[in-house]
């Protein structure tokens, strides 16, 4: 079968429901590494989304966003291992911001093992583990608060955003492809855009079940050169590109 005939019926295939890389090859009878070819060369025209060991073409759904506390409980043995492989990314008198977000806040609970840090935030749920910084300040982001993350937001943070820059940013995400990083709001994922454009280096922090999730309907861009920490342990680069990404595994 021809290549462009063989990625039109495979793109049929995935809209049909056949969407693991597993089925795929036994669905051609076509090696995995000629199914990850075809399903990014699709990603990068925009019919689909790579996934986590395979594709969907639901781009644009809408899952019911989880509550603070559905979050704090999912996946918490993997936030811990994800904010010790960030924490060795960060040195003692660095400039931090960090992003809302329960795995962000793991993070925060380990930053007292840095002196000298300055640390900005519009996580207010990560603001009591922060409070053990030594010899460090914290910068809070001002703004209005959206209860159902904890998270503040709007004209305000922006305007201290613009007055500032950092050395390293560390991010969530409801779910992260080659598009970006999918958020529940708008004003979530401005707020990202604006928090990347002050950063010098940029990490992403995601377990698996993230990773080529489309969830959620509004997009932020990842920059030229970002580093995605997951425990992951698939071949994201069929996913990222990997002259752009840098993986880390706890």
């Amino acid at each position: 079968m021809k290549v462009v005939k063989r990625r039109k019926a495979m793109l049929e295939a995935v809209r049909s429901g056949v969407c693991s890389i597993e089925a795929l090859c036994h669905h051609f009878g076509i090696s995995e590494a000629t199914v990850r070819r075809d399903l990014g060369a699709l990603s990068r025209e925009g019919l689909l989304v790579r996934t986590y060991g395979g594709a969907t073409t639901s781009i644009g759904q809408r899952e019911p966003e989880l509550t603070l506390e559905q979050r704090r409980s999912r996946q918490g043995d993997i936030k811990i291992r994800l904010a010790e492989c960030a924490l060795g990314c960060i040195e003692e008198g660095d400039t931090v911001l960090l992003d809302g977000g329960t795995t962000t806040a793991a993070l925060a609970a380990r930053l007292h093992e840095r002196k000298g840090l300055h640390v900005v935030t519009n996580n207010m749920a990560a603001l009591p583990l922060l409070t053990q910084l030594p010899e460090g300040r914290i910068t809070v982001l001002g703004g209005d608060l959206r209860a159902s993350s904890m998270t503040v937001y709007g004209p305000l943070a922006f305007e201290t955003l613009s007055r500032l820059t950092v050395d390293r940013l560390f991010l969530s995400a409801d779910g992260v492809t080659e598009q970006g990083l999918c958020e529940a709001s708008p004003d979530q994922a401005w707020l990202k855009e604006a928090m990347i454009a002050r950063a010098a280096e940029v990490y992403v922090m995601a377990d698996a079940t993230k990773i080529g999730r489309a969830s959620q309907q509004h997009w932020t861009p990842l920059p030229a050169r970002w580093t995605l920490i997951t425990e992951a342990d698939d071949d994201l680069t069929a996913i990222f590109s990997p002259r752009r990404t840098t993986v880390l595994r706890p």
